[in-house]
């Protein structure tokens, strides 16, 4: 009885830490969205791990043989934990690192202010002397103004994203 009643609590423990590690991908996903295809492949390794721990959970507890009660307190530990801790997790450290990003891009922004401000009087300055290598002094510049700027649009949908749900 003893072991039984064990096994119940490794079972609930194993429903939190499954759902927790999903917990874990989503806030993944909120932070650094990505399509469809890296998704799929991110569900398909956590689904492979999870089946991995819950057979060696059930190798080790009970030589392999399905106890119902089992899944029945793996279910009723998922859902607990989906229900009073996980909103509040993934919601809370998203939002949380999301706005970390947001002061990271800033502070990098304001960073590349003075080497941006350099490229452009370096360029003007070649461009009046030969011409390509001011050209190329141009396209350097445009191409970290856009950069940052592209990752601070990034940033700033993943904020509103995160504020609408």
């Amino acid at each position: 009885m003893v072991n039984e009643n064990e096994f119940l609590l490794h079972s609930l423990l194993m429903g939190v830490f499954i759902t927790y590690v999903y917990d874990l991908l989503r806030i993944f996903r909120r932070v650094i969205p990505h399509g469809s295809f890296l998704v799929s492949l991110e569900d398909f390794v956590f689904w492979v791990y999870c089946g991995i721990e819950v057979f060696l959970l059930m190798y080790h507890e009970s030589d392999g043989t399905l106890r119902w009660f089992a899944v029945i307190g793996a279910l009723a530990g998922m859902v607990s934990y989906k229900k009073l801790i996980s909103p509040f997790l993934v919601k809370y450290v998203s939002l949380v690192l999301n706005k970390l990003l947001s002061v990271i891009g800033k502070v990098l922004k304001w960073l590349c202010r003075p080497f941006c401000f350099l490229l452009g009087k370096a360029g003007h300055t070649a461009h009046r002397a030969g011409g390509k290598l001011g050209v190329l002094f141009r396209r350097i510049r445009r191409r970290i103004r856009s950069r940052v700027a592209v990752s601070l649009k990034v940033l700033r949908m993943n904020l509103k994203k995160v504020r609408d749900e």
